[in-house]
This record gives structure tokens, sequence and C-alpha cells, in this order.
């Protein structure tokens, strides 16, 4: 039975991957620090003919990712996908952000990959895939995103190096950038961002999604569809590579 694991499964991006994977025959393991959502994401992949495994953890607490990994060894779970999609965002000015905050997020978005990547790589069958979500913010700076930039950039560092790494054993490992996506963690993104440059929230909407040439929000299952392809078979030649899905954004 092929196995993925999605953190951050439990809403937005990281449940449409979830879904995306969940067919007859397939084991679905969801990590997230919300157990509402996790179920209610399980009972969706369920209903797709799929097993839903649900482990509650922070990605960022290491004693929490091994427990969710010692409960994945108990069953005996190869697995066959790794999709690193938790994540946090969050933006003020450089000089109004607080430690805490600051660390916050380089925990999750960096601390929380290398934990569980680290913990699934004895787990990963030879072949497997890794798929790391960074972001368009991994590819260019943002006033007043430090921390998310950083990590984000880090994201795609990681993913470089890890491929070499695990290259003998054909284990692919890539990274992908979506820019605006149709989720909660985007609105409260937009809502930071009218925060910082002084406008509403629709006036910075209005503007975001102008300076996307597609001149439309992207929807959680087109980045589902390119994370698919980067598990699939058809991938198994491209490693250490990181792909845009933002409607053209990096290009401006």
């Amino acid at each position: 039975m092929p196995t993925i694991l999605v953190t951050g499964g439990g809403r937005g991006i990281g449940r449409a991957i979830a879904l995306a994977f969940a067919e007859p025959g397939s084991r679905v393991a969801i990590a997230a620090r919300t157990r509402a959502q996790l179920e209610e994401t399980a009972a969706a992949i369920r209903d797709r003919g799929a097993e839903a495994l649900l482990l509650p953890m922070d990605v960022a607490d290491e004693s929490a990712v091994a427990a969710g990994f010692a409960e994945l060894r108990t069953i005996g779970a190869r697995l066959d996908v790794l999709v690193n999609n938790a994540g946090i965002g969050g933006g003020l000015p450089l000089h109004k952000t607080d430690t805490a905050s600051w660390r916050r997020i380089l925990d999750t978005n960096v601390w929380g990959t290398f934990l569980v990547t680290r913990q699934s790589v004895p787990l990963l069958a030879d072949g497997g895939r890794v798929v790391n979500v960074s972001s368009v913010l991994g590819r260019f700076g943002v006033p007043g995103y430090t921390a998310y930039c950083a990590s984000k950039h880090a994201v795609i560092g990681f993913t470089r190096a890890l491929a070499l790494e695990l290259v003998d054993r054909r284990i692919t490992v890539n990274a992908i950038c979506p820019g605006w996506v149709d989720t909660e963690m985007a609105a409260q993104g937009m809502q930071a961002g009218a925060r910082i440059t002084g406008v509403s929230v629709d006036e910075f909407r209005r503007q975001a999604i102008g300076d996307v040439p597609i001149k439309r929000i992207i929807q959680p299952d087109e980045v589902a569809s390119l994370v698919r392809f980067l598990a699939s078979p058809q991938a198994a030649a491209i490693t250490g590579q990181t792909y845009n899905i933002c409607g053209g954004q990096i290009m401006n």
C-alpha cells in the first residue's frame, strides 16, 4: 500500500494535496496541529476510498514529530511520498518585529521541514519522492516579510542539498513556489499586507491580483496537481528543482 505523508494537511493547500493522493489502495497520512481540521480532511480522504491516518503534531516541536513517526513505525508504514507543506506566514517591518514571532516563522517553516524530513528519510522507499512547499517569496524579497522570505529561501536551499544526498537511492527532492492561492493563509497575508502598506484589504487584493499576469488567484487543486506530477513515475528524472506556480508573478 503506497503511503503519502502531507504536513499541514488539515486545510488549504495541504488538504488539496492530501485529497489529490486519496484513491483506493493508498494510505494518506496527514499531520497538523488542529485535530478538528485533520478529522474533516480524513473523512474526505476516506470518502475517496483511501485509508487516512491522522498525526496531530506541531512540526516545530521535536518531541511531537518523534511521537508522530513512532506511530507510523508501529503500523510498519513505508513512506513513498513526503510533502513538506506545513508553514506559517506573517509580516511586519523589521524594527517592529519581536524575536518570538520571527523565530516562530523560522521554526515552523525551516526547522519543522528539517525535523519531519529527518524522521522520514529512513522510512522512504528507494525511488520515493519528497516535495517541499516554498513560495514565490523564496524567489524574491518583499518589504516587511524578512522572516517569511528567509524561511522560504531556506527551503529551496534545503531541497537542493537533500536532492544530492538522496540521489543514490533514486529519491527525488523538489520544491514548488506558489504565488497567491485561494486559502485562509493567503487571506491573512493580504490583511497583513494591507496593514503594512496602509491601504484597505480590498485595495491590496486588487493590486496583488493585478500584479499577476494571468489576473486571477490560483486554486489549491492546481497546486496539488503539480505536486502529484512531481510524485509520479513521469517525474523520475526531475530532482533538485524548484517550480513556480504563480500565474507568471515571478516574471514581475
